[in-house]
């Protein structure tokens, strides 16, 4: 299992992207089997590895579905092999190390 942040910025004209964004958010709506996470700078997805780049293909080029022209993408991919982690497990462990 991996974790992964993903941040598109679509290059347009104008400064907002939430209708990008939100494009991006229905792909991974059509993905019923994964677990994601919205945040105000990035959208966190736990999946398989082989699963999760199929996913982050598409929401790469849902943008050029809306006539954006250039895309730049920023993924960070968390591959654990050695125990099972998940997005959970890696915020409540460094709550954990927070309580006196």
């Amino acid at each position: 299992m991996s974790t992964c942040s993903i941040s598109i910025i679509p290059k347009t004209s104008g400064t907002s992207v939430s209708e990008v964004v939100a494009r991006c958010v229905k792909v991974l709506e059509k993905y019923p089997d994964l677990k994601w996470e919205l945040t105000p700078m990035s959208t966190q997805i736990e999946a398989p590895t082989s699963r999760l780049f199929e996913v982050l293909q598409e929401m790469h080029s849902a943008p050029f579905d809306l006539g954006v022209q250039r895309v730049y993408t920023v993924i960070t991919i968390d591959d654990r092999r050695d125990k099972p982690t998940t997005l959970e497990n890696k915020v409540s462990s460094v709550k954990s190390k927070l309580t006196p």
